[in-house]
């Protein structure tokens, strides 16, 4: 009989180790936000205009809650091991179709009936298969289980308000449209999500692996900036017509200023806040990990797909032969692409500014000459705007290469000492904790 249990099988679930690292399953589970994140910037790119940008920032806002609530369920258990892969599957399943349903999530269901019940239904899929297994987790800490209970008239509100907006008819009064309704529901649902966050507090949660945590919202991060990269080569390549010099030059200027970005997270502000979390303890780490990650990456991945839509925009019109040259980019290209980076930018100097308690002068100085150039760039032709851009970008990381060598190389130090110190711990504990499992599976 303990075939069929939890224990069956398939394998207990197994605790996150204090120095884990991300598992296998977990970047699996990744791709299916790669698809999100793709299809809500394909979806806003068919007509970018005031609504459309509004839907998409609405959707990007419930999605990244739902990986935030993913990413504590993570915390907890190995998402790879045992049982847990099978829910997860289920859960994969439902962020497909969730994911599917976007473009169509705020119409009216005469329209398209299918698009918004596909999205309240699947995101209640999601929520369901989290909640499981969070509950499997702590069924056995008293504390962990009230403190859940505060976020219960977030599930529920969420799950419903989300119900009620598919289901609105497309005409409701004289006074009010189906579509502001649909919008201030959805608006409302990402104020109930955001501000249970940090109503709930701290008291009874926990982040058993820093390095764990900091390890998903980094792997995610790249995955944004991924969307950056395919949707400049979307924009240079125009099916039937051979690339052009200038769509050369533009595909590598949008490389380079998405790696200056890559690089202004990754080389000293995302490792030097691994290590801060790692330093913090009980709620003050709890508080970092939820408003350093859980909140303030999403402006960051907000500015992303916006630059990433401004990008495309832009290097479609170089690489168009039957345009000229010499013309200024059309319509919202430029201020979305400098605002987008503008807004990654300002993202991350919160993410530092939480975590580290710094302000670094180069991202401040970057930023303000980003703001006085969108003026200037909207005249100029759309390569020379593209390339005022990058040159910003790319000053900004080299000017902090040279300025900063010293913490640099310091830094570089402490993350290899600590990293293998942490490996280490993680091994044993694995091994404690997987020896009496395999003799109880034996007997």
């Amino acid at each position: 009989m303990s075939g069929f249990g939890w224990r069956g099988r398939l394998g207990p679930a197994v605790p996150v180790a204090p120095g884990a690292r991300v598992d296998r399953f977990e970047v699996f589970f990744d791709l299916v936000f790669v698809f999100s994140f793709f299809i809500i910037t394909r979806a806003t790119a068919l007509q970018v205009n005031g609504g459309a940008l509004l839907h998409a920032l609405l959707v990007l806002a419930v999605l990244w809650w739902t990986w935030v609530v993913h990413s504590i369920v993570a915390t907890r258990i190995r998402l790879g091991e045992g049982f847990v892969p099978v829910l997860m599957t289920v859960g994969m399943a439902a962020l497909f179709t969730f994911a599917l349903s976007l473009p169509n999530a705020f119409r009216d269901p005469r329209g398209n009936a299918a698009g918004p019940i596909v999205a309240a239904i699947s995101y209640t899929v999601i929520r369901g298969v989290h909640l499981l297994l969070y509950l499997h987790a702590v069924r056995d800490s008293p504390t962990e289980r009230r403190q859940l209970l505060r976020f219960t008239p977030e599930l529920v509100g969420s799950t419903l308000l989300l119900g009620i907006a598919a289901l609105i008819p497309p005409k409701i009064d004289d006074l009010f449209s189906a579509a502001a309704v649909r919008d201030g529901l959805w608006a409302l649902v990402v104020l109930l999500q955001y501000a249970t966050g940090l109503v709930a507090g701290t008291w009874g949660w926990g982040v058993a692996s820093a390095e764990h945590w900091t390890e998903r919202y980094d792997l995610i991060l790249i995955i944004a900036l991924g969307e950056s990269v395919i949707s400049v080569g979307v924009g240079s390549n125009l099916l039937g017509q051979p690339p052009t010099w200038p769509a050369v030059a533009a595909a590598a200027l949008g490389i380079f200023f998405t790696a200056a970005l890559w690089w202004a997270h990754y080389d000293m502000i995302g490792p030097a806040a691994r290590i801060a979390l790692h330093a913090a303890e009980d709620g003050p780490r709890v508080a970092m990990a939820r408003d350093a990650y859980g909140y303030l990456f999403l402006p960051m991945i907000a500015g992303i797909i916006l630059f990433a839509l401004g990008a495309e925009m832009i290097v479609h019109q170089i690489a168009d032969p039957h345009v000229a040259q010499h013309l200024p980019a059309p319509g919202p290209g430029v201020p979305l692409l400098f605002g987008g980076v503008i807004c990654y930018i300002c993202g991350n100097m919160l993410f530092q500014l939480r975590t580290l308690r710094t302000l670094s002068w180069t991202r401040v100085v970057a930023v303000l000459l980003l703001a006085v150039s969108i003026p200037v760039a909207v005249h100029l032709p759309a390569l020379a705007a593209l390339t005022l851009l990058t040159a910003i970008t790319v000053g900004m990381v080299a000017a902090e290469v040279v300025v900063f060598d010293e913490g640099r190389r310091a830094l570089r130090r402490l993350v290899f000492e600590e990293r293998t110190s942490h490996e280490a711990h993680e091994a044993a504990y694995r091994a404690r904790w997987h020896e009496p499992h395999e003799r109880d599976e034996g007997e």
